[in-house]
């Protein structure tokens, strides 16, 4: 048997099982208390309230610029319970190995799992690995809860949104989509652009304060556009984005050439806030101290007299941006 990849063996829970998760799993998440014994496990929350989330991660290529699967599936589950206004603190993690996979390549992506979590101060504390053939997968699936605590201030709510509120996003969007799509190579283009993805704690703490504060969400699939949509469905209001949505010019060039829109293209570290029009401002300013926030700006405002979603172009002239149908980009997370 080839001792560098992974095999059906690996997922029969016997000898080769056990040292896979001892030599690859254990050995970067030990550190996070994932106990690879117990079939459950005491976690302790204190006396907060308790937030919890789910989520997958299918991204191809595993391995990308700015990321990989690995760190994208910390960041994402923890981000999730960031903008609903909670503290991440465990999470559990399963792992669905094809066949064929290099372990040595399973062994870099653990470890950058392992990194990020603790850069998030997020614990692994349990978690389950199953093999499927070959051909049956896309070298890793990975499938994580998260549960966390909220904290004291705001709870963000889209109940909460008013005629008039500003919103503002932590920096550009459309990075991760693209840095991803450049890594398949799919289209004969290459370039160094990177994903944003990272934790967003710092950024959704800092606003928890305000008590203008509405609303926030981490744009991944479907990109601002699709987290507009949400609001409409949910307010009855419409919303205007301004001509100042960021959008590096690499990020834009590919757009132009393949035909795809920023606005509907995943972010894996920017926040999207509405807040009371008089505390943007203020919102901005915290942001902008931070490294996550230095390219935080004001993108739009919510509209009791509009009742869809409408970008405001630098030329004066207004276009719609209609709720996404077709995946323009799949398993880009």
């Amino acid at each position: 048997m080839d001792d560098t990849r992974i095999s059906l063996a690996h997922g029969n829970g016997g000898r080769f099982m056990r040292e896979l998760i001892e030599e690859v799993f254990a050995k970067h998440l030990g550190e996070s208390e994932l106990n690879t014994e117990a079939d459950a496990v005491q976690i302790d929350l204190g006396n907060g309230e308790v937030l919890m989330t789910t989520d997958g991660f299918t991204v191809q290529p595993l391995e990308f610029p700015g990321g990989d699967i690995g760190s994208l599936a910390i960041h994402g589950t923890t981000n999730d319970l960031a903008v609903a206004g909670a503290r991440p603190m465990y999470m559990t993690l399963n792992a669905f190995i094809e066949e064929g996979l290099e372990i040595e390549v399973l062994d870099r992506i653990v470890a950058s799992l392992a990194r990020a979590a603790r850069e998030a101060g997020v614990k692994v504390c349990a978690g389950d690995t199953k093999v499927v053939r070959r051909g049956e997968g896309g070298g890793l699936y990975l499938a994580t809860t998260g549960v966390g605590v909220r904290l004291p201030g705001v709870i963000p709510s889209m109940d909460l949104i008013q005629d008039g509120d500003v919103i503002i996003v932590s920096g550009t969007v459309g990075d991760h989509g693209t840095a991803v799509m450049l890594a398949r190579e799919e289209f004969g283009l290459r370039g160094d652009l990177v994903s944003d993805a990272g934790p967003v704690m710092a950024l959704t703490e800092a606003l928890l304060e305000l008590d203008g504060l509405r609303f926030m969400r981490d744009p991944t699939r479907g990109g601002i556009a699709s987290i507009a949509h949400e609001i409409c469905r949910a307010t009855g209001f419409g919303v205007r984005f301004e001509p100042t949505i960021p959008v590096k010019e690499p990020v834009q060039s590919v757009c132009d050439m393949l035909g795809y829109d920023p606005f509907y293209l995943a972010c894996e570290g920017r926040v999207v806030a509405v807040l009371a029009a008089n505390q943007a401002d203020q919102a901005l300013e915290k942001w902008r101290q931070l490294p996550q926030g230095r390219d935080a700006v004001r993108i739009g405002r919510i509209s009791a007299t509009d009742k869809r979603v409408i970008l405001e172009t630098a030329l004066g002239g207004e276009r719609f941006l209609e709720e996404l149908e077709d995946d323009p980009l799949p398993r880009i997370c």
